[in-house]
């Protein structure tokens, strides 16, 4: 078989060029030339293309539900958006160590025994997985395992033995011997994953891939290699930390936003029926600048304990410092609060800690971080069955938020009797056990929580 012709493509204008060069020699960037594969050039090409093509109505498409297969771990399972589908190619990225490995293993232990699965290992030996999979007490004996980096053994591999779900561990590792470059290059990383979602597709395989990430946290290799899977998952958590959570970013069959907890033992990760009760301290007593809100993630409302410090500042530069939301929007609240509550903390150090390493980046913790910055500040606790949620805007009006119902449901199912809420979430049936108090500015806010 002939080997295919490579030539440089420029990422900003699209120009080739047969052999690498610093600088683009069409629009003179630097650095945005990136190898690929030549298209050979055939006689009528486009007309005999267009004769194959099958084009069809979009109203003639029947629109039917994807059937889904469970993998086995309900959490994952919430995450993917019910289950596996045939043909879905799944792009999971984390930290070294996070759990990746594990929870896959774990996956095809138990798919393994319904449907035929393989696991392509580029990074450990055959050795090394056995170990693991003794390890955590799986039954790991339906599963097919192959250690090999080469994409093209690894594609014949899925078309001798058409597995129902494949596992590629990791997409980094993998090089196709049509490119020159290194594997884990761009030009490697956006070949393999393409062959491989196509042989997903073609085939009606589930392939999950493993992604590393860089130190910013986002997943290594070109951008366009989450544009080409059908869902892409984070895996998150403190190293220090047994809770593990898996994210939803991008999801073509399901949900995004979804969260699901896992607890690393020595078994491997167990799913965690009650995830707020990670994110709540339990405090012998009252303490001051602590506050419960109630955060949306996906479909799940999960109680998370917001805290706050407020310490007088020995700098010139009051510091500001957030672990778990957005920085810069904490400086916009404080403004708020000095200017439409008559708080000011200028000359205060300001820390607020979202408890359990949960990062939360949706507006509606903004009333719940206020409140537990005055009572950190004044020194004096809130009510320890009390939840608080809402946007707070600039004009110091509080804006309702998303699923207010479901919100309010969830802290009363956990025991919690008192709620500020904004006005529009304010429910229209009485809630048993738990008293409803809406707001419609942060000031009237900042007078109710003195009532209770």
């Amino acid at each position: 078989m002939a080997k295919a012709k490579t030539v440089y493509t420029c990422t900003e204008c699209g120009a080739s060029s047969p052999k690498w060069q610093g600088q683009c020699p069409s629009c003179m960037a630097w650095n945005t030339l990136v190898e690929s594969i030549a298209e050979v050039p055939t006689a009528n090409r486009y007309a005999a293309l267009a004769q194959t093509a099958g084009l069809q109505k979009l109203a003639e498409v029947e629109a039917a539900e994807v059937p889904r297969q469970p993998s086995g771990i309900g959490e994952f399972d919430r995450v993917l958006g019910g289950g596996l589908v045939a043909g879905g190619v799944v792009l999971i990225g984390g930290d070294p160590g996070i759990g990746k490995s594990t929870l896959l293993l774990q996956t095809l232990c138990h798919v393994g025994h319904l449907r035929k699965a393989i696991y392509v290992s580029g990074e450990e030996s055959a050795q090394q997985i056995a170990m693991r999979a003794r390890r955590l007490g799986l039954d790991a004996g339906p599963i097919d395992l192959l250690a090999e980096i080469q994409l093209e053994k690894i594609l014949a591999t899925l078309q001798t033995h058409k597995p129902d779900i494949a596992v590629i561990d990791s997409i980094q590792t993998i090089y196709s011997e049509a490119l020159q470059s290194a594997p884990g290059s761009v030009a490697q990383v956006r070949e393999c994953s393409a062959q491989l979602t196509r042989a997903a597709k073609q085939l009606g395989i589930t392939v999950i891939l493993v992604g590393h990430v860089t130190k910013e946290g986002s997943l290594a290799g070109p951008r366009v290699l989450e544009h080409i899977v059908d869902t892409v998952l984070y895996f998150e958590g403190d190293p220090n930390s047994s809770f593990r959570l898996i994210r939803a970013f991008k999801n073509r069959f399901g949900a995004v936003n979804e969260l699901g907890v896992f607890a690393m033992t020595e078994k491997g990760l167990r799913e965690v029926s009650n995830p707020s009760a990670l994110f709540l301290s339990h405090h012998a007593e009252q303490v001051a600048g602590s506050c419960i809100t109630v955060t949306q993630e996906g479909s799940r409302p999960l109680l998370v304990e917001i805290q706050a410090l407020v310490d007088e500042a020995h700098a010139p530069n009051p510091k500001r410092l957030c672990v778990g939301l957005e920085q810069n929007r904490l400086a916009m609240l404080l403004a708020v609060l000095h200017r439409h509550a008559g708080v000011a903390c200028f000359d205060q150090d300001v820390f607020i800690n979202a408890v359990g390493g949960v990062r939360i980046s949706e507006p509606a913790v903004d009333l719940a971080v206020l409140l537990a910055i005055v009572s950190s500040l004044k020194n004096k606790p809130l009510h320890n069955k009390l939840i608080v949620f809402g946007e707070v805007g600039l004009a110091g009006e509080v804006r309702p938020v998303q699923r207010g119902q479901e919100r309010l449901k969830e802290a009363a199912k956990l025991g919690f009797t008192h709620a500020i809420v904004p006005k529009a979430n304010a429910p229209k049936q009485a809630i048993s056990d738990l008293t409803v108090i809406a707001v419609d500015r942060l000031d009237q806010a900042l007078q109710k929580i003195k009532e209770i």
